[in-house]
């Protein structure tokens, strides 16, 4: 339930040790050369973006760029008079953006407002619910600054050495935040955050092991040798110095004080205002105002489908056992698991490149950026999911390996690499430019939708060669499924944890470990799991209306390049423009039949 809307999350995770998922998205198609000339709604909703994002650059420490070293030398400040200054001028953006008729605009702008507003009002609503109280979760962490990798000038070191001196003042504001919300009864529940304290530990260390030493290891060999010496010797010192003591205060905080009065409870019905504030969460992740009976029912449903066809997919393997048999079979057998972090890695990789070799008949608009494949970095990986994509990387966890099945490994590989979030980000980054604010604009329904659609369209691409991994798939599907039913009943009917904890066991084939680590992350972090199912199950539905109106003609690279141009939408908006793709498809004059 920590503050993390999309752009907080970038903030958050712009020193961090894990990369975030920035998905900076690609533009619509240029308008034509008669519609150039801006109406006056046009300029005026132009004005007042570009104005609120130098503001919001500012407010959290950043400079306007798109590079790892584009922050300012000071962290962000997040003290509660600083957060209900924002929520102020955030309100009065609002008011203003309601001035400007939406009838006026362009195709273009009238798509930017539609984003700018729905991001706006969730920063808003993150506010005014004082989510900043509880500002980490069970997998994301304020106090993990730092970078596995270097800058790019001396300048930028020398301002990351200002944040890494700004630590005390960031961590002290967030703790005094952190008292005032248990002091409400608003906390992040005690169950999906233990253990949670130890990934401060490495932070203790005074070498150059210290996470926040990372970029001083990888320095530009074009930079002269004393500089490299000198800001070497500087930030050994401010680590020393500065931050080891404040992240020593911050543990103890963390173990005397804050972890042993959080909340014993953990639904976010069951905090102040409880209900208001799940529902807002709702609407922030999915981008549709739905209730939490609506999702829970269609959590249900989809959770009966994917069963049949689990049932199915057991009888094609040949197991003569019933589901439940099958599963431990799954879940027990060696075949199935990988020796080595090396092993699963490669088997990783060998995904990535065969899904790679179907891209040119599945997207028309390809980038040139490939990413690479990594570990989850130590000091994360026993309490990570078991992956996650970002723009120069992909990441797998490869902490307990008996926890990570091979046959999930497509599924996984397609969500976070390739045509999924990497591939994503990749087409973004050279894409046709965007107003800035979009490009920091990630919405959970369109973008987690597209991740799991991507692990559908494996059966499509030819990706699932074994019962197996067609298996993996489905429980992958499944426990998507699984989530709708799961955070409904944690936050708004009364589940327990051990409720939760069974409902994902019998209904999927993921370890207990991944099955723990899950639920835990639901616990703590609610509305953010239902975006994923809801999302892909429209982006599926859009492509059945374009597959039965079109018929022969339907092509699945126009469709894809239609959903991927948009960049990260509202599903509303998303809905708007399928209903164009299908019409300008049908007037679309038919292709002449090759020759022979």
């Amino acid at each position: 339930m920590t503050n993390l809307s999309a752009f907080a999350r970038f903030v958050v995770l712009s020193l961090g040790a894990v990369p975030a998922v920035a998905l900076a998205q690609a533009q619509p198609p240029a308008q034509s050369s008669a519609a150039a000339t801006p109406s006056s709604a046009d300029v005026r909703l132009r004005a007042l973006y570009e104005r609120e994002w130098a503001w919001r650059l500012n407010e959290y420490a950043q400079l306007d760029g798109s590079g790892r070293g584009d922050f300012q030398a000071r962290l962000p400040r997040v003290d509660a008079a600083s957060q209900r200054a924002r929520l102020a001028y955030w309100e009065g953006v609002l008011r203003e953006l309601d001035t400007i008729p939406v009838a006026e605009l362009s195709e273009a702008e009238k798509l930017n407002a539609a984003v700018f507003r729905e991001s706006v009002l969730a920063m808003a609503n993150d506010v005014r619910f004082r989510t900043y109280e509880t500002p980490f979760n069970s997998d994301s962490f304020f106090w993990t600054l730092g970078s596995r990798s270097g800058f790019r000038t001396a300048e930028e070191y020398r301002r990351y050495l200002g944040r890494v001196r700004d630590i005390p003042r960031y961590f002290s504001e967030h703790t005094a935040n952190m008292r005032a919300g248990l002091a409400r009864g608003f906390s992040v529940p005690r169950v999906g955050v233990t253990g949670r304290d130890a990934t401060i530990e490495p932070f203790l260390r005074e070498g150059d092991d210290n996470p926040l030493y990372g970029p001083f290891r990888d320095m530009p060999a074009t930079m002269p040798e004393a500089e490299r010496t000198a800001l070497r010797a500087e930030a050994a010192a401010a680590i020393r110095t500065v931050a080891v003591p404040a992240y020593r205060d911050l543990l103890a905080f963390m173990r005397t004080e804050y972890l042993p009065r959080t909340r014993t409870t953990i639904g976010a019905s069951e905090m102040p205002d409880g209900e208001a504030f799940y529902r807002a969460k709702i609407r922030e992740f999915l981008t549709l105002d739905m209730s939490p009976r609506e999702i829970h029912d269609t959590g249900l449903r989809e959770v009966a489908r994917i069963r049949a066809e689990m049932e199915e997919t057991r009888r094609r393997a040949g197991f003569e056992g019933d589901l439940a048999a099958f599963i431990h079979f799954l879940r027990t057998d060696p075949r199935f698991y990988a020796k080595t972090p090396e092993e699963l890695l490669g088997f990783a990789s060998y995904v990535v490149m065969r899904a790679h070799g179907r891209l040119g008949e599945t997207i028309g608009t390809l980038p040139r950026f490939r990413h690479g494949v990594v570990p989850v970095p130590d000091e994360i990986a026993p309490i990570y999911t078991g992956g996650r994509g970002g723009l120069e990387n992909c990441m797998f966890n490869t902490y307990n390996l008996p926890a990570r099945p091979l046959y999930n490994i497509p599924a996984l590989a397609l969500h976070e690499c390739t045509p999924g979030h990497s591939f994503q980000a990749a087409l973004a980054l050279e894409g046709p430019e965007l107003p800035r604010f979009r490009q920091e604009t990630y919405f959970s329904a369109y973008g987690e939708g597209w991740g799991l659609y991507t692990e559908w369209l494996g059966t499509v691409m030819g990706i699932y060669r074994t019962p197996y991994e067609d298996f993996g798939r489905l429980s992958y599907e499944m426990w998507r499924a699984a989530r709708l039913v799961i955070d409904t009943g944690i936050h708004a009917f009364g589940w327990t944890r051990d409720r939760a904890l069974a409902y994902l066991r019998d209904n999927t084939a993921l370890s207990e470990h991944e099955i723990t680590t899950e639920i835990d992350r639901y616990i703590s972090w609610p509305g953010q799991a239902v975006a994923y199912k809801l999302g892909e199950m429209q982006i599926r539905r859009h492509r059945a209306e374009a597959e039965a109106a079109l018929g022969a003609r339907f092509d699945q690279r126009r469709f894809h390049d239609a959903i991927l141009e948009l960049g990260s939408v509202p599903l509303p908006t998303l809905a708007e423009r399928m209903q164009r793709f299908i019409a300008e498809e049908q007037a679309r004059p038919a292709a002449a039949p090759a020759s022979r």
